[in-house]
């Protein structure tokens, strides 16, 4: 979404260092069995960038200086070193989280997926845009909720949500802030438990960043310049302590690297110098972050993050 790159200098967000290093998250490619409106990565069944296996080995050799791998997409599952490379991980004795749709347990050949899963012990985080079935087939595809409920179901009978992590990401169905976290948080439990009888761990909310899929869409209903009023009015200086770029250094599907996902997406190198993973050397912490206007997504409100809302 470049065409938005001129609207993005605008506000001058506020200047940002980095912190120790944590979380390394690993974009393994744009394909995806699905094509949601409110994607930031522009994902889809027609996309066929994949990470090279030369690359893979870069992330590998990498891990030793994370705690956390963070795989995603796309649908990451359809990478065929997915599982190699979560194993691999796993070996290092590292925290590995698979941002999952969910109905990818659903396609054809993956009927194994929550096994394989829930035997490597991997944290998984699902998109789940609401808890009714009208919202979630509207943002995501017709049949996607039922899909999705159905994973969750499995899951649930592995492990998932009790014994092992399950947590839920919500994104807003338009151009608003997120609610409050808790509030929807306790909402989406007692929805999914009385009429599906599935359980969860946490809910994350995310705003929606004006990149991608999503920003196009806000420049057809010509609401991108109000959006963005929205997030930097709604700012809070106590939330850039917590945001993501802070410990986590984000992986595209080449071997960049970057401060984060959303950046990207947008092609803003890690501290505005464009080089790959396996260049990356010495300690991070104290280097200033590449930061632009939509930054105020992830500080504007409660804030969000990877992890959901900073000020839950």
């Amino acid at each position: 979404m470049h065409a938005t790159l001129p609207l993005l200098r605008q506000y001058g967000f506020p200047a940002l260092r980095r912190k120790p290093l944590e979380t390394l998250q690993v974009n393994l490619g744009y394909r995806c069995n699905q094509s949601c409106v409110h994607c930031h990565v522009n994902a889809g069944p027609t996309r066929t960038e994949m990470m090279t296996p030369e690359v893979i080995e870069d992330v590998v050799r990498f891990l030793p200086r994370v705690h956390t791998l963070d795989i995603t997409g796309g649908a990451p599952e359809l990478h065929p070193q997915f599982r190699s490379l979560v194993m691999r991980a796993r070996r290092f004795g590292k925290h590995v989280i698979d941002r999952c749709n969910l109905t990818i347990l659903q396609e054809p050949g993956e009927e194994d997926l929550g096994a394989f899963l829930a035997g490597e012990r991997v944290e998984i985080i699902a998109s789940l845009p609401c808890y009714t079935l009208e919202l979630v087939d509207r943002q995501r595809g017709s049949g996607v909720y039922e899909r999705s409920m159905a994973a969750l179901r499995e899951l649930n009978r592995l492990g998932y949500g009790t014994e092992l992590v399950l947590n839920l990401v919500y994104n807003p169905q338009g151009a608003t802030l997120p609610p409050g976290q808790e509030t929807l948080e306790a909402d989406y439990k007692r929805e999914l438990s009385e009429r599906h009888g599935v359980v969860f761990n946490r809910l994350y909310t995310l705003a929606n960043m004006p990149i991608q899929r999503f920003g196009s869409t806000l420049i057809s209903k010509g609401q991108f310049a109000s959006y963005m009023e929205l997030l930097r009015g709604s700012h809070r200086d106590e939330n850039l302590e917590a945001v993501m770029c802070r410990s986590l250094v984000s992986v595209d599907w080449e071997g960049y690297v970057y401060d984060c996902d959303f950046n990207q997406m947008l092609g803003v190198p890690l501290g505005g110098r464009r080089r790959r993973l396996s260049e990356v050397t010495g300690e991070l912490a104290g280097a200033a972050i590449a930061v632009r206007d939509h930054c105020y997504g992830c500080t504007a409100g409660q804030g969000s993050s990877c992890g959901g809302a900073l000020n839950a």
